[in-house]
């Protein structure tokens, strides 16, 4: 434990409600709710406003279910470009403050304030009332900030208080403050960790503090042991900048479609869609895979995982596309429908890895043309937008490939609180 650490978590109340009421303050004293389109089959609520909450919708849950709750709720198409756009002008203003900062979702962040919170206040809380109120004024949005010797703490006492607060959790009185919270309080904790640990008697983070090691492997593996040394205080995990981040070790794409894959047809405009991505984010990390993995899930939503080596390393759509029906066409029955498809590039390279060439099979060739047929469609989308051109299979199609009906995981929204 390193009780000198300054480490604060911001998060920004309602990222997605809030962002949208700028554009309609009239509606900031009513519920209001972002939802997507019940008819594309994602009806569901992905942010609330304050007075919605009081109404108790919860994210994640059915529009049917949210009016049925509050009738009166004020429904919102998202705009993806703009939480973005506001997310990078929230942490532009955190990175006045120190040069460490690690968002943590789009709309929350890490920062290491340790050796530069002296020169902006007389103590850490001062500094994060201010960046609260600098926040606020520059960009018309709240943060609630947790500040902490540690990352696991601080972002639990962003939680504790909500909305528009600062928590200050110590080394002195963090015992007091986070051990008697509900154990799902805390980071990394969902809810088959919290019924696994239901299991074991430990219901709240003193109790897991406090549980035995050995039981705790047992039940969850290495999780257990991390689990208890948050609870104890020892987290020490870094605030990471962008370029310290972990290296990419899987690149995927899922979507759930407007209707079931059922034809060949069908499922060859799911593949391609997807692998269409898979591979244009590939090449922007300057990766290629070695592996490609398809996760099928059936009407019941049971479903399958498999994976396969591809026969060079590529970031082409093509040579992923192929590889995917492949595995599709082996271990999925002709016909049987398919609601939810995913496509993941795995075993990734930067191409300077020593390859085992095979003296029976000639080495494959780059296909060069096909390389620069890529390259320039991405250059197409970069200037005139992701859905600027396609394949000729996703033209009029029913399957809700349109446009932001495909994101990869890193521009989806993260379950607000």
């Amino acid at each position: 434990m390193n009780a000198d650490r300054v480490i604060f978590h911001c998060d920004c109340n309602s990222f997605y409600a809030s962002v949208e009421l700028l554009s309609h303050p009239e509606l900031r004293d009513v519920p209001v709710a972002v939802c997507g389109d019940p008819e594309n089959r994602h009806g569901i609520i992905l942010a609330k406003n304050e007075p919605a909450k009081r109404f108790g919708i919860q994210t994640a849950e059915t529009v049917y279910s949210a009016l049925r709750k509050c009738p009166n709720l004020t429904l919102l198409p998202p705009h993806h470009d703009r939480y973005r756009a506001k997310s990078r002008q929230v942490n532009a203003i955190y990175a006045r403050y120190t040069d460490r900062v690690e968002p943590f979702g789009i709309d929350e962040s890490w920062l290491d304030m340790t050796g530069t919170w002296r020169l902006f206040g007389a103590s850490p809380k001062e500094v994060a009332d201010q960046i609260r109120r600098v926040v606020r004024e520059e960009t018309g949005l709240t943060l609630s900030v947790g500040v902490s010797f540690n990352k696991v703490f601080a972002k639990l006492g962003s939680d504790y208080k909500k909305p528009y607060a600062t928590t200050v959790i110590g080394p002195d009185d963090f015992k007091r403050i986070v051990w008697p919270l509900p154990v799902e309080s805390l980071l990394y904790v969902g809810r088959a960790t919290q019924k696994t640990l239901a299991g074991l008697g430990v219901r709240n983070i003193g109790q897991l503090a406090g549980a035995d090691p050995g039981q705790l492997q047992q039940a969850l593996g290495k999780l257990g042991g991390e689990l208890r040394r948050y609870a104890l205080g020892e987290d020490d995990a870094p605030v990471r900048t962008a370029g310290e981040q972990p290296e990419v070790k899987s690149v995927g794409n899922n979507m759930t479609f407007r209707r079931n894959l059922v034809s060949r047809d069908d499922v060859v405009t799911g593949v391609t869609a997807l692998s269409d991505e898979v591979a244009a984010r590939l090449r922007a990390h300057g990766l290629l895979c070695t592996v490609v993995q398809v996760l099928i899930k059936d009407t019941d939503l049971r479903s399958i995982t498999r994976q396969a080596p591809v026969p060079a390393p590529t970031h082409l759509a093509r040579d992923i596309a192929r590889a995917a029906l492949a595995l599709v066409d082996k271990n999925w029955p002709a016909g049987k429908p398919i609601r939810m498809l995913s496509v993941t590039a795995m075993g990734l390279t930067d191409g300077t890895d020593a390859r085992q060439l095979s003296l029976l099979e000639p080495e494959p060739q780059s296909d060069e043309k096909r390389e620069h047929l890529e390259k320039s469609l991405d250059a197409i989308r970069k200037k005139y937008g992701k859905t600027s051109i396609a394949s000729a299979s996703r033209l009029n199609n029913d399957l809700g490939l349109g446009p932001l009906a495909i994101r990869p995981p890193a521009e989806e929204e993260d379950p607000e609180p």
